[in-house]
């Protein structure tokens, strides 16, 4: 899908791969209104050679954020590597080890919790301000934890440790969709099942899709690595897939989507069931998500309240049997919502229940901590 500059939207008309072109003219995108930062800045990315990572320095590029200096790290074995970037520039990859944060604004981190844990604080305390895509700062009381459309107001914390968090990628398409229902009515219960992609495990899950894809063609035995069992033409419903299920049955997954859902919309008392389930999908995450409102919600009015929503995309017509798919969201800057109904199952007739769809490399991950560091630069640093 081609990537474009989205300032003159609704340029729709030249998506043309996934048939999301044929279902758009049903509504019109609002544009989405992008902070600018008010100087250039001096940015890092710590883990640029991984798919994040690569993705932050595509969408840095085409955004058009100021840059004054770009600087990306990564461990020792890939120093010296040379990454292009998407306008025709290239920059060596430096040795995360050795590097001096002193004079850098903004870092970006892409790379797993453990260099994170690490290395945000060295970041912060020598004058940056760090944001992370890993999990190990999301709960920390001190550390805001950041959709900006939905709770950019938490930016005002930012400096309690220099440190914003950027949540799950399922976390960050749900709660798109959660905001304005709890803004206007008020949400009483949440219960999702989420439909992931394997690039949500890093490169070594496509890769493995691929490999056993071609593997059971060939009528060969498989050997699971990143995945715990075969992930090829079969959905998992365990993620992380190696990480121990702790004793009350909640998987790492299902326990961030729980917090972090929580604290983003500031509700600590909300009730939230999660299952979280792998499938055999390249790219983008799907969502069944229902909810228990405080008032009822017709299905058009939802829609109306989602098309109002700057990142979200209605994409629902049952009458022309359209609805969004994972394929449709891959290489868009907007999460994706059809298939709005009534859930007759919720008490008093206050149940809502949708699809939602986003591209969990580039909405979930990279275009959230861009987005960040904008509202950051532009109303707080």
């Amino acid at each position: 899908m081609s990537h474009h500059d989205h300032d003159d939207e609704p340029s729709i008309a030249d998506r043309a791969t996934s048939g999301l072109e044929a279902k758009l003219p049903l509504r019109v995108a609002r544009a989405e209104t992008k902070k600018v930062p008010k100087r250039p800045m001096h940015v890092a990315i710590v883990g640029a050679t991984g798919v994040v990572g690569r993705e932050t320095i595509d969408i840095l590029t085409e955004r058009r954020f100021p840059l004054a200096s770009l600087t990306l790290l990564a461990s020792s074995r890939s120093a010296g590597e040379t990454i292009e970037g998407e306008g025709g520039q290239s920059w060596e990859v430096k040795d995360l080890e050795s590097f001096d944060f002193k004079g850098i604004d903004i870092v970006f981190f892409a790379a797993s919790g453990g260099i994170s844990k690490t290395w945000a604080p060295r970041a912060a305390a020598a004058g940056a301000v760090c944001i992370d895509k890993s999990s190990s700062f999301r709960l920390d009381p001190d550390v805001p934890l950041v959709v900006p459309e939905v709770n950019g107001h938490a930016l005002k914390d930012f400096a309690k440790k220099r440190i914003i968090a950027t949540p799950n990628c399922s976390t960050i398409q749900m709660v798109q969709c959660l905001a304005p229902l709890e803004r206007t009515v008020g949400l009483d219960r949440v219960v999702v099942s989420t439909y992931q992609a394997v690039s949500g495990a890093g490169r070594g899950g496509v890769e493995e899709l691929e490999k056993q894809t071609r593997e059971l063609f060939n009528f060969k035995d498989l050997t699971p690595e990143t995945f715990d069992q075969q992930i090829a033409f079969n959905v998992l419903p365990r993620i992380p897939a190696k990480d121990p299920i702790p004793k009350d049955g909640v998987t790492g997954e299902e326990r961030k989507m729980i917090e972090e859902t929580r604290k983003i919309l500031e509700r600590p008392d909300l009730r939230v069931g999660v299952t979280c389930v792998r499938v055999p999908v390249f790219n983008s995450h799907s969502e069944a998500v229902h909810v228990d409102l405080k008032e009822a919600v017709t299905a058009d009015a939802a829609r109306a309240l989602f098309a109002e929503e700057p990142n979200l995309l209605v994409v629902d017509d049952i009458s022309a049997g359209i609805y969004p798919t994972a394929l449709d969201a891959s290489g868009e800057d907007k999460t994706l919502v059809g298939r709005v109904r009534v859930d007759e199952s919720a008490p008093g007739g206050r149940g809502l229940a949708f699809w939602v769809v986003s591209d969990n490399l580039r909405t979930g991950a990279a275009l959230n901590a861009v987005r960040i560091a904008e509202a950051l630069c532009a109303d707080w640093l």
